[in-house]
Formats: C-alpha cells, structure tokens, sequence
C-alpha cells in the first residue's frame, strides 16, 4: 500500500474516531445533565451544560447556521486538500484528523440539536469564562502541534539555508 494511501487512512481513522467520541461523550452530557446546571468533578473542573446558539466564544449569538456552513465549507475542503493536493508529512495528516473529527461533531452538533453542547468548565483561571467541548479539544490537538513544529520547522530551514 502506498504511503500517501496509508496516510489518508490514518487522517480518516482519526477524524472518524473523533467524531465518535465527541458526539458519544456530547450525547451523554445531553441525556445526563440537565441544560444549565452544573456537575463539579473536583474545584478545578466542572461540567456546566449549556448552548452555543453562536460561534467561537458564543460570539453572534443566533447565528449558529452560519458558523455551521462556514465551517462544513472548510472541513471539506481540508479534506479535498488532503486527498488531492501535494503529500503532506504523515504528523499534518494526523493533525489534520483531529482538527476535521472534532470540527465535524460540532458542525453535526449544529445540525441535530441547532447548537453546540458545551460542558467543560475550567474554574480558578483569571479572565477564563469559557465553556467549551470535546471536540474543541480535539481541534486544539490538531492545531497546536501542527502549528508548532510548522514553525520549528521554518525556522530549522532558514537556519540551514543561511549557513550556505
């Protein structure tokens, strides 16, 4: 099997797999805690269950379908990109899995419920109100490394090609 077939297969078996797991652990928040009431699991993290009617940090409250459209627009084409475009290293395919699981399960949560459930609430931070979800997690889990060694990468570059 070829490496970029295999990659596409882990970029798929990672977004599905997130996918899952967010709208299984979102399901279970919805079926378990009632909307607008809080679960503390320890004085750090509480589960408060609430709606995102909005967008990133409940901005544009009621424009939820909006942010869903958007946001099925470029899930899609990340991964007409990846099927596509030029062979990428297999950690961007990795990366990218998370970031299309977890922005498909909110962009389905849209859908099915006309919000995003959100739940994770981090106490004791200082200007930190946000409340938020498995799948903005699993976002994070893309970007960040991705985003880091892009740029550790570039910067190993330019030192390289500055030396010649």
């Amino acid at each position: 099997m070829q490496r970029r077939t295999k990659d596409l297969l882990l970029f798929a078996f990672i977004a599905l797999a997130c996918l899952a797991l967010a709208q299984l652990i979102g399901h279970r928040v919805n079926t378990s805690i009632p909307e607008n009431s809080t679960v503390v699991v320890n004085s750090l993290v509480h589960f408060t269950h609430i709606r995102n009617h909005g967008g990133v940090f409940g901005m544009l409250q009621g424009s939820g379908w909006l942010f869903a459209m958007i946001s099925a627009l470029l899930l899609i084409g990340v991964t007409l990109y990846l099927a596509l475009g030029k062979d990428l290293q297999r950690y961007e395919y990795a990366c990218f899995g998370f970031i299309v699981g977890g922005g498909t399960s909110n962009v389905l949560d849209r859908f099915v419920y006309g919000s995003v459930i959100d739940f994770i609430d981090i106490q004791h931070i200082p200007y930190w109100n946000y409340v938020f979800n498995t799948a903005d997690v699993m976002v994070h889990v893309g970007i960040w490394p991705m985003l880091l060694l892009g740029i550790f990468a570039a910067t190993g570059s330019n030192e390289t090609g500055s030396a010649n």
